[in-house]
C-alpha cells in the first residue's frame, strides 16, 4: 500500500497522516489529536470532519483519556469558590459546576457537578479539606456559602471573586460548549463531563491528557 510522507513546515520533519500508521501507532495518534482538538475548543463534529473519523473513534478517543487532578500544591492562600453552568442536552437543561479557584497560581484544585446548594457547598468544602489547606475562603453573597464557610476565615462579596470570574471567562474561550448563548451544547453529560475534565487538566498542566495505555 503506497504510504504519502508529508513535511513539517516547522521542524522540515517527515511524517505519516494518522490513518496511514499501523494500527498501534494509529490508534495513539488518534486519541492525542482528539485530546488536543477538545481542549482547543473543537466539537466533536469538528473533529470528525478534520480527521475524517467516525464517532464511535472519536468517542472510544475520548472515553480512553485519564486525569490525575492532585492539587500541584498542599497549601493555598485564598481560595475563590463560585459556580458555573452550563447545558446539556438542551438549552433550557442547566448542569452546575461549582469549583475553587487559586488566582496566584491559576489552578482549579477541586470541583465538583451537583445542585447549587447548600449541600453541594459542603461536599466541596470536605473535598478541599482532604485535598490541601488554605487561609482563607472568597465567595460572593450567596447564603449557602455563608453558611458553609462562615466558620473560618471568609472573604465575602464580588470584590473578592475577580479571579474566579475572569476563568469563568477562560474556560468558555477554551471550549465552546461551555459558552451560555451558542448552539453548540454537549447532547450527553457523560461527555460533557469528560471534555470538562480534559480541560481542566490541560489548565493546571499545561499539557494534553494522555490514554490509559500510554501513561
Amino acid at each position: 500500500m503506497y504510504k504519502q510522507n508529508f513535511l513539517c513546515k516547522d521542524c522540515r520533519c517527515q511524517f505519516l497522516a494518522p490513518r496511514q500508521l499501523p494500527a498501534g501507532g494509529r490508534k495513539e495518534a488518534i486519541t492525542r489529536a482528539v485530546a488536543r482538538e477538545l481542549v482547543r475548543g473543537s466539537g466533536i463534529r469538528n473533529i470528525r470532519t478534520i480527521f475524517a473519523l467516525v464517532f464511535g473513534t472519536i468517542y472510544k478517543g475520548i472515553n480512553a483519556l485519564r486525569y490525575d487532578h492532585k492539587p500541584k500544591k498542599e497549601h493555598y492562600g485564598t481560595l475563590e469558590i463560585d459556580e458555573f453552568w452550563t447545558s446539556v442536552g438542551k438549552k433550557g437543561r442547566k448542569v452546575w459546576l461549582i469549583y475553587a479557584y487559586d488566582r496566584r497560581t491559576g489552578d482549579i484544585v477541586v470541583h465538583i457537578w451537583k445542585r447549587r446548594n447548600a449541600r453541594t457547598a459542603e461536599k466541596l468544602r470536605r473535598l478541599i479539606r482532604l485535598g490541601v489547606s488554605y487561609d482563607a475562603v472568597a465567595t460572593d453573597d450567596r447564603d449557602s456559602f455563608a453558611k458553609v464557610f462562615g466558620s473560618g476565615r471568609h472573604l465575602r462579596g464580588k470584590q473578592y471573586t475577580k479571579g474566579i470570574e475572569s476563568n469563568k471567562c477562560r474556560l468558555r474561550h477554551r471550549n465552546r460548549r461551555f459558552f451560555r448563548k451558542i448552539c453548540c451544547f454537549s447532547k450527553r453529560l457523560r461527555w460533557h463531563w469528560k471534555v470538562f475534565e480534559a480541560v481542566v487538566f490541560y489548565i493546571n498542566f499545561n499539557r494534553f491528557p494522555l490514554p490509559a495505555y500510554i501513561l
